[in-house]
């Protein structure tokens, strides 16, 4: 493997991460389990500090930059969750943060990331928007932290993974959402390192992506990290038009299967979790109980399933459509 994260790699993340963030609950949803005789829990990154996951990674990451990097000042690009998270992680060390967003991405969410301090840049599509990103930290001397294809990214999401160990200490399946692939290669790689994914305590992952934004899965069918032309679905936390190569490699050699839900079925997701466990996810966030609503991931009667929700930050009007146009289940 490419990747040269070892166990003290994401051991030490956890331990910059724990005291800031929040450890989110396993709650059993035994709804979701009815129809296959397993025993699910959700893993509530929804809960977390900025309403996702991807806090985890941004604040190990920026906590890793020396004190010469914090005075110069960050700069990333997010369709939103990711610039909350390094905006707010970039404001507990009172360090500058620019975020570079689509023209199209969510306002709840750009003004959100304004509202823990940085400075939002709206600018193109995805790729443009990752151009835009590059060229502010050339001209302005910021330091660029990737969304999900970095090291310390990778590492701080592993603690989500190093959380479900200690809560889960026999054997199960872990599903998780896939944009670019941060949270399931750190989940895989923690896991890995720690000795999860083999033995009597076996661990396996499962990756979900939309069909709309298939890069991973697309990865994986041709063998190296691939680049989309254009994404189209209603999950804008999983719309990266790539995989990261960093990323991939972790998928490729660790997780067992990347499979597709359309934007409807994660509509019916979200109503689910709403009415039934009286949650609020995002269309990203409610990508991996879609998966298993619709049986595409291969579970066995009795196992215990791990659906992480991996945010909250979901705009009005999409939930709205998806409690009037969400299909009842089971």
């Amino acid at each position: 493997m490419n990747a040269s994260l070892t166990a003290k790699d994401f051991v030490s993340a956890r331990r910059r991460v724990d005291a800031a963030v929040h450890r989110t609950p396993l709650l059993s949803f035994r709804t979701l389990g009815r129809n296959s005789a397993t025993a699910p829990v959700l893993k509530c990154e929804n809960l977390q500090k900025t309403g996702s996951f991807k806090v985890r990674g941004a604040l190990n990451a920026i906590a890793s930059l020396g004190p010469a990097e914090r005075a110069r000042g960050v700069v990333t690009i997010s369709a939103g969750n990711h610039a909350q998270a390094v905006a707010w992680a970039a404001g507990r060390v009172g360090a500058r943060a620019v975020v570079v967003m689509p023209e199209r991405a969510a306002r709840t969410k750009a003004a959100a990331a304004a509202g823990y301090g940085a400075e939002v840049v709206l600018h193109g599509d995805a790729a443009g928007a990752f151009a835009e990103a590059y060229r502010r930290a050339e001209a302005d001397g910021l330091v660029f932290l990737h969304p999900f294809d970095a090291p310390e990214v990778i590492a701080g999401h592993g603690s989500t993974g190093l959380e479900i160990a200690d809560d889960v200490p026999g054997p199960g399946v872990i599903v998780v959402p896939v944009g670019g692939g941060g949270q399931i290669a750190g989940i895989a790689g923690a896991l890995a390192c720690a000795g999860r994914l083999a033995g009597r305590c076996r661990m396996r992952i499962f990756g979900v992506e939309p069909v709309g934004a298939s890069a991973m899965r697309r990865s994986l069918d041709e063998g190296r990290a691939v680049r989309l032309d254009r994404t189209d679905t209603i999950a804008d936390g999983l719309a990266s038009p790539m995989a990261g190569r960093l990323t991939y490699r972790y998928v490729a050699d660790h997780v067992e299967d990347v499979v597709l839900v359309s934007d409807e079925e994660m509509l019916a997701a979200m109503k689910l979790l709403a009415t039934r466990a009286k949650l609020v996810a995002e269309p990203a966030g409610a990508a991996a109980v879609a998966a298993l609503m619709c049986g595409r991931v291969p579970v066995e009667a009795g196992e215990t399933v791990v659906a992480v929700v991996t945010g909250g930050n979901v705009d009005g009007e999409v939930m709205v459509r998806a409690l009037g146009e969400g299909t009842p289940w089971p």
